[in-house]
């Protein structure tokens, strides 16, 4: 099978394969700390995607029973149920960090990472 085929056919883990690795060398590359944070939220993202992608069934309905029971193939609703409680967890950890960056920020005058880095050593 042509390697292009298989990127096709499995299209949802390979958009979060690459947002996972755009977050990453953002975190790794970025020096100031809201572009980290972002890199962060980039992560977190392709990690829900990833885990909404592993629910998903071809062809695959709502988890919602109507009337008798018949031979209907429903889509998992605990990978939904996880990402939603993981959603809340980063918007969280989102305004935290923020937060904590404007107060750097404040006393420091700067959220450059190294420019933080110097300021700490030359204490």
């Amino acid at each position: 099978m042509n390697i292009f085929l298989k990127l096709y056919l499995n299209f949802n883990y390979t958009v979060s394969m690459i947002l996972f690795l755009i977050g990453l060398y953002t975190i790794i590359s970025k020096s100031n700390l809201i572009k980290k944070l972002i890199g962060l939220n980039i992560m977190e993202t392709s990690v829900f995607l990833f885990f909404i992608s592993i629910g998903a069934v071809k062809g695959g309905r709502a988890p919602i029973l109507e009337g008798t029971a018949s031979q209907v193939q429903y889509v998992n609703p605990l990978p939904q149920a996880l990402i939603l409680t993981g959603i809340v967890v980063a918007v969280s950890t989102t305004a935290l960090a923020l937060s904590l960056i404007i107060k750097i920020y404040e006393h420091c005058g700067t959220i450059e990472a190294e420019k933080l880095k110097e300021m700490e050593e030359g204490r």
